[in-house]
């Protein structure tokens, strides 16, 4: 492989919900020794805050009330050796596993569409891709966090596959929930991320589709190498 400390690039990896996006972008920036960031969790944060703060009620999003939680929001990542990744820490607080549940996935895709806290994020995530050499995946990261990105992937899969997959994860993590109900968030995530006014979830013209449906995560790596070294020998 060629040298990649030599030639550093930006790795912006969107696509819908549920189709493994970090979990992919982890492993590549593990093989490259790159800085992984993820900026759903940022958002499942802010969720997060918001949710334990009273702004979030029944399920319904008071954006008022999110917006003047802002300011008092600290978001860090902090590498877990015993997980080989970043957790991610709210005002000094680990909330990894808090934000991954079904009450966060509810609610999030109106939080994020919120104007006041994708400015917040977007600017938190700049700076973290100053220097390069990341990998960073999301919802809008090759449209307008780094639309300059060396290479960006948008990735698919079908909606009852990613839904199954979810299932599976938060079964394994011991939470009674239906395969009828994460499928109906899928979809539901799916239009609220497509429709918002602000930044919605769309494929940067210069994107590249990864649909990884019926593919494993080692042909998904394999093709990842293939794109990445025809990136760089093109620079």
């Amino acid at each position: 492989m060629s040298d990649t400390n030599s030639k550093k690039i930006i790795i912006a990896i969107d696509g819908f919900s549920s189709c493994g996006k970090s979990t992919f972008a982890k492993a590549i920036a593990a093989r490259l020794g790159y800085i992984f960031i993820d900026t759903g969790a940022m958002y499942r944060a802010v969720t997060l805050y918001a949710l334990d703060h009273g702004a979030i009620r029944s399920g319904i999003v008071d954006e008022e009330a999110v917006v003047r939680l802002l300011g008092e929001i600290a978001i860090t990542f902090r590498f877990n050796p015993e997980r080989g990744a970043s957790d991610i820490y709210v005002n000094g607080d680990l909330a990894e596993g808090r934000i991954r549940t079904i009450e966060v996935s509810n609610c999030v895709s109106r939080v994020s569409a919120i104007p006041e806290v994708r400015r917040k994020l977007v600017a938190m995530q700049q700076e973290m891709g100053r220097r390069r050499g990341v990998v960073m995946d999301g919802r809008d990261i090759g449209t307008v966090v780094f639309p300059d990105a060396e290479l960006k992937l948008f990735m698919t899969a079908d909606p009852a596959v990613r839904a199954r997959r979810r299932y599976d994860e938060l079964r394994a993590k011991g939470d009674a929930v239906s395969l009828e109900e994460i499928e109906r968030n899928v979809r539901e995530r799916d239009r609220a991320d497509m429709s918002r006014a602000v930044s919605p979830l769309r494929q940067a013209e210069d994107a590249i589709v990864l649909d990884n449906s019926h593919m494993s995560v080692e042909e998904q790596m394999t093709w990842f190498l293939r794109e990445y070294e025809r990136v760089l020998a093109a620079r």
